[in-house]
């Protein structure tokens, strides 16, 4: 089986290790624990790699976030992958940092890089990875906080919680999305 894992970001070196690009720093470490790399193609930076009988296309679009759905619906086409096997890894503020959530459907709640794919793809019957970014900032701050980099705390504890996501896509993959909610969501 054939399975689409879309990180959510935005490209250029000012977004690298932003809150909002947690998505694309996901997808890099599961990458590198794969041992494999991304190149540039149509809509975004790709790899492709194998996990046991599965085959993962992993995704970086390049198209900013708000247009994440045309590189999505590309990629889906040309490599006819079934929504069922699209998972889209994305930042959320309304959880705790490094909390995670898979579900298998949902609204975009906000996010303009789900909004966009809901619209491409013409449906939100596709599995997505939200990542806790958490909310600590002041009122009118949103948009400094997604785009900020990380606390020295959140820092130290993003590689035990990269090594938790990339675990999460590897068991949605493997053993499909009841499971991987059963034994990830919360953990």
């Amino acid at each position: 089986m054939k399975f689409l894992i879309v990180g959510l970001g935005n490209i250029g070196n000012e977004y690298q290790g932003t809150r909002h690009n947690i998505g694309f720093t996901i997808l890099d470490a599961l990458a590198e624990a794969s041992n494999v790399f991304f190149t540039t193609q149509r809509y975004g930076d790709v790899a492709q790699m194998r996990l046991k009988n599965q085959q993962l296309v992993l995704l970086k679009p390049s198209t900013y976030m708000n247009r994440s759905g045309e590189a999505v619906r590309y990629w889906m086409q040309k490599e006819k992958i079934a929504l069922d096997h699209l998972l889209v890894v994305v930042d959320d503020l309304a959880l705790p940092f490094g909390t995670i959530r898979l579900r298998g459907k949902g609204a975009d709640g906000g996010h303009n890089g789900l909004k966009n794919i809901n619209a491409m793809v013409g449906s939100q019957n596709y599995a997505r990875l939200r990542f806790g970014i958490g909310s600590d900032f002041p009122e009118g701050a949103q948009v400094d906080y997604v785009l900020g980099p990380l606390t020295i705390e959140e820092q130290q504890q993003l590689p035990e919680r990269l090594k938790k996501a990339v675990d999460t896509i590897k068991a949605f993959c493997l053993s499909g999305l009841s499971f991987a909610m059963t034994n990830y969501n919360n953990k």
